[in-house]
């Protein structure tokens, strides 16, 4: 008799997009890198912003250290979490690479003009949004048994 199958811990599809596999290990970064994360893809998706950084930095103007990436995050993350939110529903897949899928059609749907960089990290901040949300309330991780999940066991709720 075999043993009984974890769906949990199955391998790629080989027809997978190399981004679903990014965004799986997007889903693993805990909210406050997911939002610097954030801040920075706002940065770099686009060529005029990455040019007026460029001479910013130049200049000495412009501060790329982690707190100020988690503040332009967290000020992003407010202001398309709305649209995200205003997406449609859309059903449980059951598969952590299926709940990937779902997000970065979500967000592409509800918010325009965005990079892949920016799409990988707002659809990971969406499967996490209890944890992003509470740190982008709080600036600081939820504490343990504070009625967050994180995203798998929301995948894989029995």
């Amino acid at each position: 008799m075999s043993e009984p199958y974890d769906s949990r811990f199955t391998l790629p599809s080989v027809d997978d997009a190399p981004s679903t596999e990014s965004g799986v290990i997007l889903m693993g970064l805990d909210a406050e890198r997911l939002l610097a994360g954030v801040g920075l893809a706002r940065l770099a998706d686009e060529p005029a912003l990455v040019a007026l950084a460029v001479d910013q930095a130049r200049h000495d103007a412009l501060d790329l250290g982690t707190d100020a990436l988690v503040e332009a995050g967290i000020r992003r993350w407010r202001a398309v979490r709305p649209l995200i939110e205003a997406g449609p529903e859309m059903t449980a897949a059951g598969s952590l690479r299926r709940e990937w899928e779902h997000a970065t059609a979500r967000v592409t749907a509800t918010v325009t003009g965005l990079g892949p960089a920016s799409v990988a990290c707002l659809a990971a901040c969406w499967l996490r949004r209890d944890d992003v949300n509470a740190f982008a309330e709080h600036g600081r991780a939820p504490e343990k048994g504070s009625g967050t999940h994180d995203v798998l066991s929301r995948v894989f709720a029995d």
